[in-house]
């Protein structure tokens, strides 16, 4: 699944549509995970794209009267491509600008999702109820044991909360915790205020690192022009186990979590 930085880096490929004007909205298949709204043609088409934005791992299109939701789901990509390129099988959406240019939502699952959220867009159900943005000055150490001080839960599972933090996905979590030195089955609330600012200086060094390197390349994620990620090159845990820690020397652990791999070692993570 794409995390923030693929997320963002996605973004960054779009800007170019900034200040342009849509032409045609084409709806393919309108069964995403919700419904493509049936109105979005005559919400969108003479309309100028003002900005584009993102919230956790949603990008957020701003228009005069209104917000578009843009999620690219489990296995979804956002291409932009030239107006004649002709659609491929799970090509699902298309926004159409004057210019020639073409935002295409690309998505074999159809857990993507393509919403109106309106203007008051901060007050819709999907973003209303997020935490904070992890590179935010908000997210603290302070804030992370404030927040903590009472969930039993893993450490890892519970980083990974959207309404306690936005945007620290299965691969971040590992890699942070492996760079903050915490065992990632660890009690949230075992942890103390110095271990908490560790890991919150951790997380945002791990995405800042990911986000340089445009993200990391599993599966379907692809940038806005068909260029992979490259930070799975720089993974410490993640997807390595039986691999000697890049540390120590002793093999890479995996367990599983909430139903997802953990990747850790356990000499450098026993804390």
């Amino acid at each position: 699944m794409p995390e923030l930085p693929e997320v963002e880096t996605t973004r960054l490929g779009l800007l170019s549509l900034v200040n342009q004007t849509v032409a045609a909205v084409v709806v393919r298949n309108a069964s995403l995970r919700w419904p493509i709204p049936d109105n979005l043609a005559s919400l969108l088409q003479g309309q100028t794209l003002r900005a584009l934005t993102r919230r956790a791992k949603y990008i957020l299109a701003h228009f005069d009267h209104g917000v578009l939701l843009l999620h690219l789901g489990m296995s979804g990509r956002i291409c932009l491509l030239a107006e004649n390129e002709a659609a491929q099988k799970h090509d699902h959406f298309d926004l159409v600008f004057e210019d020639g240019q073409v935002l295409r939502l690309r998505d074999p699952r159809r857990f993507g999702a393509v919403l109106w959220a309106g203007e008051h867009y901060a007050q819709h159900k999907l973003l209303s109820v997020l935490g904070p943005e992890p590179l935010d000055a908000a997210f603290t150490g302070a804030y992370l044991q404030q927040h903590i001080r009472t969930r039993t839960a893993a450490i890892k599972t519970t980083i990974m909360d959207g309404h306690l933090v936005v945007g620290v996905g299965n691969i971040y979590a590992s890699e942070s915790l492996f760079r903050a030195r915490v065992n990632p089955a660890t009690s949230a609330n075992k942890l103390s205020l110095q271990q908490c600012e560790t890991l919150v200086a951790e997380i945002k060094s791990t995405l800042s690192d990911a986000l340089k390197a445009g993200g990391s390349s599993l599966r379907d994620f692809f940038g806005t022009d068909g260029n992979p990620g490259y930070f799975q090159q720089q993974y410490f845990v993640y997807g390595r186990t039986g691999e000697p820690c890049r540390v120590c020397g002793k093999p890479i652990l995996n367990i599983k979590q909430g139903q997802r791999s953990t990747f850790y070692c356990g000499v450098c993570q026993k804390a």
